[in-house]
């Protein structure tokens, strides 16, 4: 298994989210994480593990800097935004986690891991964090980082009204530099997931008093930017300093744009690019068996949403999204769009990887075409309801628009598709403002994220614009007891109450897909494809 960092020692191989939360939650207990990289890798080995608590450190990989050889071209859809405060893309997020670096980031078990805080401790009340930062780390610039840059760009997320950090960490009463490598956090109220927040996509740390941090790229990453042409590619190269030892492997990462997944496809089959990670099944599956590369694909929690605004008509009817539901055949679905990969899912974004926290016993009702039309017909929908179906371009999301089409035809919804690109859909927010649309929500290590950004009413994401009040405090008891088995039973009571009365549609939870040349070695997919880790990537070919 290549790592990230020095050989830091795995607390515990299966650790998931409730024993990370027993650990956090230990009494000053002082907790630090493997530098293991995300995701299942094509080459594994298997990692040690240890009773107790954790004791590891972070620090060089090898006695040497390595060899940093070949370029790796990577196909994404074009980015749009370049400042990690407005990132949302899988390709936005994947050039910012090669420029910058986070804090800390969670392995492909939901364990946090070092970064550029190489430890931390907890308080006695939960209400403290003090993280110890990397020795040696600079700037592509040339200058030092330092526990202020932390501050400032913990400052700026959680100052910045209109951002979905605004949000996050609006429970943060205090960052502080307690150290010129240490910083503290404080907190209002307990939060057992406050270091799964700090390794929110949007935390890239960014140099104190940047001002231009959407028109340039200043950090302390793996990789620097050598030429960006928004229009065609970004182009970055090995950063001779960085503190990991041994790490960039690769001299370069060109990020290649493709609007259309299936020219991405054609252009691996064709040598002209090495690595593609977002695709439709039917593609994935094209690739199976041909020669010079290699395909992987891994479970996630990641969910393609259909998601109906109930703040005004159709869907402030309750009776309509019910119809829609009512229509819906989620297990043809799933065979047809995904064919067969990923799991089944129950209108909720607790999908089953969570373990403890996936109630397996909530289960939308079966599709029952009569049903769904006696309930447009109360609804003042008797001779049918046009309605516009908005979804982007990517992923299998055109073939789900499609095949809601035919079955919701059945119970008289006459469905108009609008596929979009991925960066115009996002982009502007105007997909927050349709009234019918489809949304990919990329895999997060724990569930409380999505109930925050994109469910609890006035949330920065709530595309539904759903308000329901005990929906929201069964979301707030959710994300601050410090009882497990008060959190299970909140998070039972959600998924319940979204099958019963939310105005989303969760068929599936899809699987991510991989395919890079065989030039290439060391890759791991992350289940949030923006958030694949490069740093350990080799080139092994001609």
């Amino acid at each position: 298994m290549e790592l990230s960092g020095t050989n830091f020692r795995l607390y515990n191989k299966r650790l998931g989210i409730t024993l990370i939360f027993v650990l956090l939650m230990a009494l000053s207990a002082c907790t630090r994480g493997t530098a293991e990289t995300p995701g299942e890798q094509v080459e594994t080995s298997d990692g040690a593990t240890a009773g107790g608590v954790e004791e590891v450190t972070s620090g060089e990989v090898g006695d040497t800097k390595a060899e940093r050889v070949g370029t790796l071209r990577v196909a994404m859809q074009p980015i749009v935004n370049i400042d990690p405060i407005a990132i949302s893309s899988d390709s936005e997020v994947l050039v910012a986690n090669h420029v910058y670096d986070y804090l800390i980031d969670i392995d492909s078990l939901s364990n946090p891991v070092p970064r550029l805080a190489t430890e931390w401790k907890t308080s006695e009340d939960g209400l403290t964090y003090t993280l110890e930062l990397a020795e040696g780390v600079t700037w592509h610039d040339g200058s030092p980082f330092s526990a202020q840059d932390v501050v400032w760009t913990f400052d700026r997320l959680r100052t910045t009204e209109g951002t979905p950090t605004f949000d996050l960490y609006s429970n943060i009463t205090g960052v502080e530099a307690t150290g010129g490598l240490e910083v503290t956090f404080t907190l209002a109220n307990p939060n057992p997931f406050f270091l799964y927040d700090l390794s929110d996509n949007h935390a890239l740390i960014l140099k104190a008093g940047t001002t231009d941090a959407d028109t340039t790229f200043n950090g302390t990453g793996p990789f620097k930017v050598k030429n960006y042409s928004p229009e065609d590619r970004i182009e970055m190269v090995a950063n001779e300093d960085y503190f990991v030892l041994g790490q960039p492997r690769l001299a370069g990462v060109d990020i290649i744009f493709f609007n259309d997944d299936a020219a991405a496809v054609e252009a691996l089959r064709g040598g002209q690019i090495d690595l593609a990670m977002r695709m439709s099944t039917a593609l994935f599956s094209s690739l199976q068996d041909v020669p010079g590369i290699t395909t992987s694909s891994i479970p996630t929690n990641g969910f393609d949403l259909i998601r109906l605004r109930s703040d005004r008509a159709p869907g402030n009817d309750p009776r309509v999204i019910q119809a829609l539901k009512l229509a819906t055949d989620r297990e043809a679905i799933l065979n047809v769009v995904q064919q067969g990969y990923g799991a089944l899912g129950n209108d909720s974004p607790i999908g089953p990887l969570y373990d403890a926290y996936h109630d397996e016993t909530a289960i939308p009702p079966a599709r029952d075409v009569e049903a769904a039309r006696a309930l447009l017909a109360e609804a003042g929908y008797a001779d049918g309801m046009k309605i516009t179906l908005h979804t982007p371009d990517t992923g299998g999301r055109p073939d789900l628009a499609a095949v809601l089409k035919e079955q919701w035809a059945e119970v008289g919804v006459d469905v108009e598709i609008s596929v979009e690109p991925e960066s115009v859909y996002y982009g502007d927010d105007g997909w927050l403002e349709v009234d019918l649309g489809i949304t990919g929500w990329g895999s997060r290590p724990y569930p409380q994220f999505y109930l925050d950004v994109m469910l609890v009413s006035g949330a920065k994401w709530n595309e539904s614009h759903f308000s329901d009040a005990e929906f929201d405090a069964l979301a707030a008891t959710a994300g601050t007891t410090l009882d497990e088995e008060e959190r299970i039973k909140a998070y039972s009571d959600i998924q319940h109450l979204l099958i019963e009365r939310g105005p989303i549609i969760i068929p599936y939870y899809f699987a991510q897909f991989g395919a890079i040349s065989d030039n290439f070695s060391g890759l791991s997919l992350n289940a949030f494809a923006g958030r694949t880790d490069f740093r350990p990537v080799r080139f092994v070919g001609n």
